[in-house]
Parts: structure tokens; C-alpha cells; sequence
């Protein structure tokens, strides 16, 4: 349950718990609990939360906004913005390097495939050179770094 302080119709806190009542009503005496209580004789309202809206999370995010009176009943309003340029290329950046970081891992577990004392034929040896190869090249791959195809490793 959240609670706003109201003046004129327009929220002027958000939110509001125990401690503000206190502090804006120092003589009035609260309950423990505020549940169920009715407190809009001081102008307190209780903000009924709604599902946020659709959003695309790759452009957009979703920030919570100043309750608004709604068909008669407080609810808290949702913003979908836009991600700054900065935004999406911190998202980028990040994303680029945890697919980096899988590579490295996958590259370490198959280091042994390529060192001169591998029990394997130089034909299975070949097939790991062109898979460490995909690997080491995913960077350069289109999509790269939100849509990756993973090449196959040899069996």
C-alpha cells in the first residue's frame, strides 16, 4: 500500500510513510500500521498501484511518476522513455562484452585441441583451428553483439 499527501488535488509528497505523518502531524497519534486506515481528512490518499505498460526494454524504459486521479481513485502513472544515446551504448558496450567473455571461456576450454601434444588427428585438429577461428571472429559477425549464432563445436 502506498500512500501520497494531497493538496488541491495534486500529490505533494510521494511516497509517504509512517515517519512523514509523523513529522507533518506531530499531534496526531498514527496506529503501527497504516492498513486500512482513512487518512484523507489529512489530506493523505492511497495510491493504488497498476501494472506498468508494454515497452520495447532495448529503446525504452519504464520510471515511476506522480500519482494522478483516475476515475475517481488515486493511481501511480508510469513513463515509458526513451534511452539516451548513452544509455544505449552502456547497454551495447555491456552486452558486447559478456559475449566476449563467453568466447574467451569457450576458447579456453578448447585450448588443448590445438597444442602439439593433443592426442587428436590433424583432421579433428583442423576442424578445432576453424571452430576457434568462428569463435575469434564472432565480434565481426552481423548482429554482433545482440543476436549471436554460436558455430557448432566439433564433436
Amino acid at each position: 500500500m502506498a500512500l501520497a499527501l494531497v493538496e488541491d488535488n495534486a500529490v505533494t509528497k510521494y511516497p509517504v510513510g509512517l515517519g512523514d505523518l509523523r513529522q507533518k502531524f506531530p499531534n496526531v497519534s498514527f496506529p503501527k500500521s497504516l492498513e486500512g486506515e482513512d487518512l484523507t481528512s489529512l489530506g493523505v490518499v492511497t495510491v493504488n498501484d497498476v501494472d506498468k505498460p508494454a515497452f520495447n526494454s532495448s529503446t525504452q524504459k519504464v520510471e515511476k511518476g506522480t500519482p494522478a486521479l483516475v476515475d475517481g481513485t488515486w493511481q501511480q502513472i508510469w513513463n515509458v522513455i526513451d534511452l539516451t544515446d548513452f544509455e544505449l551504448r552502456t547497454i551495447n558496450d555491456e552486452s558486447a562484452a559478456s559475449v566476449r567473455k563467453e568466447r574467451n571461456l569457450k576458447l579456453a576450454a578448447c585450448d588443448w585441441t590445438v597444442l602439439a601434444d593433443s592426442p587428436l588427428t590433424t583432421a579433428k585438429k583442423t576442424e578445432w583451428k576453424t571452430y576457434r577461428t568462428a569463435l575469434r571472429n564472432i565480434t565481426a559477425a552481423e548482429g554482433f553483439p545482440n543476436s549471436i549464432s554460436w558455430p557448432t563445436e566439433p564433436s
